[in-house]
């Protein structure tokens, strides 16, 4: 086999690397997705890249390497204490640096966060969550769900941090941790207010999924505008596809902040068993398709390697 130019490979690994830890999760506020854009050919997964931060546009393309990073999960599920629920479609994205000489792999997250989905119905809706009741006050607001609307709680996982804790190795077989993720789980429901999270910025639930089945790994060269260039692409995307993931191990802490003032968060907690140790949550999530996509040699950009890729990136806006 002919040996693989070194400008070649430095560009190989980045993508390679971005592509193994891509984790696709439940779906975050769809508020985020404001930021997306639309883009062509190969291009396409990397909506909300954030190939303009600093730390990207840095990037020299020798120390250090940028890269896109894209999953997408159609379905899923995820058990928090004793309540369970199905997630559907899901995006994640983020940007990569790579260090090349320490061989470590930092996150750069896009504004609004690295998780964009629809919202999560929870099973039984607001009386599943803390109803029936025989303490009064919680009695009295039972009382007033008489509709459909009022009884339907809707349930965002938010990112609560930035990921960390990236394991190469693990995102190319199966059964370790790939990377660790911090989030919060907003509860919404007109009468539990717009405040009530389970999990929080200072203690949230970390989700360290890994790999049920092993992916399918294919290697797509492309122009810069994100047209398809088998032989001559100045871009390298890598795709991980149809396997499975999950997470057994998280803790999940107490809600809060649901109700006025609060004051049925606790309700809240007794119905779904918060807080709630590791081995009594779950997280699945099904054929994920993970892509990365980073210059084929950034070497040959040097120093340029991040402004190159944003240009490429804006070139392919449809």
């Amino acid at each position: 086999m002919r040996a693989v130019p070194k400008r070649w490979r430095t560009g190989l690994l980045a993508a390679g690397a971005a592509a193994v830890v891509a984790i696709p999760l439940t779906p975050l506020s769809a508020s985020a997705a404001v930021t997306a854009a639309n883009l062509n050919g190969h291009w396409a997964p990397f909506s909300r890249c954030p190939v303009d931060d600093p730390a990207m546009l840095a990037a020299d393309g020798q120390d250090l390497v940028a890269s896109c990073v894209s999953s997408y999960s159609p379905s899923g599920a995820i058990k928090l204490g004793s309540t369970e629920a199905t997630t559907g479609a899901n995006d994640m994205q983020f940007g990569v640096i790579q260090d090349t000489a320490a061989g470590t792999f930092k996150v750069v997250p896009p504004a609004g966060g690295a998780i964009v989905g629809a919202p999560t119905s929870i099973p039984g809706g607001l009386l599943g969550l803390m109803c029936p009741s025989d303490i009064p006050v919680v009695t009295a607001v039972c009382q007033q769900i008489t509709d459909v609307s009022l009884n339907k709680v809707k349930a965002t996982v938010e990112s609560a941090g930035t990921p960390t804790e990236f394991n190469l190795p693990a995102g190319l077989s199966t059964g370790q941790p790939i990377v660790k993720l911090p989030v919060r789980i907003h509860l919404e429901n007109p009468l539990l207010g717009s405040n009530c999270y389970i999990g929080s910025a200072a203690d949230p639930v970390i989700l360290r999924p890994q790999n049920t089945t092993a992916p399918a790994i294919a290697i797509q060269r492309f122009d810069g505008d994100g047209t398809p260039n088998a032989t001559e692409g100045a871009m390298l995307r890598f795709a991980l596809t149809g396997n499975n993931q999950g997470d057994t191990t998280f803790s999940v802490p107490k809600a809060t902040g649901c109700g006025l003032g609060g004051i049925l968060s606790w309700a809240v907690n007794l119905k779904t068993g918060l807080p709630s140790t590791s081995g009594n949550n779950h997280l699945t999530l099904n054929n994920a398709s993970t892509y990365s996509g980073a210059l084929t040699a950034p070497g040959l950009v040097l120093p340029n390697d991040g402004k190159v890729l944003s240009q490429y990136w804006h070139s392919a806006v449809k």
